[in-house]
């Protein structure tokens, strides 16, 4: 597997950031071995995939938690074994505490992960631009901005997967003005209120994805496909999750929601997770796609 951490000069954040990216590179071949070539050398199984130019792979732009950077995620979990196996390219930004909304206070992680991201991706690596093969997946933190910028920019993401999704947005309007007005989250995450602003400017305001949900029904868009998923010993965080399943089911939208029993919010879950996700959950290809 090719794992590259990379720094560039974002221009909606106006700074820059690490990205990391990874690739499926270790069952590749620079050449076409022909099959008398093969059996000549002892390798009758089948022939690897060879490095083309043109080819594309689908993408997981995985979201890293709170507290979090780009590199956690691939230092505390197998995310880079589970890749190479189903033939995939992950790419995680760093957005901080972020939330992965364009913030209160100006600076714009949605933007940046919706319309900059997929470009630099895209233009710079060898990520294929078609709906049908880019997936956003989270887990903590990350889960809801998972929810969020799928629910948001519909176009892009054919499946999203929200992994213990405990903070920040959610289709359920009441839950995140509560959450403003309480103590925990701004012990624990300073630019929570900053972020979000004033609790009672919430409905109807740019954070307010409820309304957002509703609308891309009655569009009649494509929709991405969603996974709910929270461990059984997650407490709030488990039922806020399962309230997000819950409300989006209602409104029609294709939902699935996995209790994972015994479960607490720390890597085990998430591990275990991100392996389900890419090996079972996403429809891949498991293969280079060769235009």
């Amino acid at each position: 597997m090719g794992i590259l951490r990379f720094n560039y000069r974002s221009q909606a954040l106006c700074r820059y950031i690490d990205i990391t990216i990874t690739y499926p590179t270790d069952s590749f071949s620079y050449y076409d071995m022909t099959k008398e070539t093969r059996h000549h050398v002892g390798l009758d199984q089948s022939p690897k995939p060879v490095y083309k130019p043109g080819m594309k792979f689908q993408t997981v732009y995985l979201m890293h938690g709170g507290g979090d950077d780009d590199s956690l995620v691939y230092r505390y979990t197998n995310a880079e074994l589970f890749a190479q196996r189903n033939c995939v390219m992950l790419v995680t930004p760093d957005i901080a505490n972020s939330f992965g909304v364009d913030t209160n206070y100006g600076v714009e992680y949605s933007t940046f992960l919706t319309q900059e991201l997929p470009v630099v991706v895209q233009t710079l690596f060898a990520s294929s631009p078609e709906r049908e093969d880019n997936f956003i997946v989270g887990y903590a933190m990350g889960g809801n901005v998972a929810l969020g910028n799928a629910l948001m920019h519909p176009e892009l993401y054919h499946t999203c997967i929200d992994i213990s999704g405990g903070i920040g947005l959610t289709v359920n309007t009441e839950t995140l003005k509560e959450e403003l007005r309480g103590e925990h989250f701004k012990n624990n995450f300073p630019l929570y209120n900053h972020t979000f602003g004033d609790p009672d400017e919430i409905e109807g305001s740019k954070h307010d994805i409820f309304p957002i949900a509703k609308r891309n029904l009655e569009k009649g868009i494509q929709l991405p496909k969603f996974y709910f998923i929270a461990g059984s010993e997650e407490g709030f965080i488990r039922d806020r999750v399962k309230a997000d399943a819950d409300t989006l089911k209602e409104l029609g939208y294709d939902v699935t929601y996995i209790c994972a029993e015994g479960y607490k919010h720390d890597f085990r879950l998430w591990n275990k997770y991100i392996e389900i996700s890419l090996d079972q959950l996403l429809p891949l290809k498991r293969k280079p796609i060769y235009t």
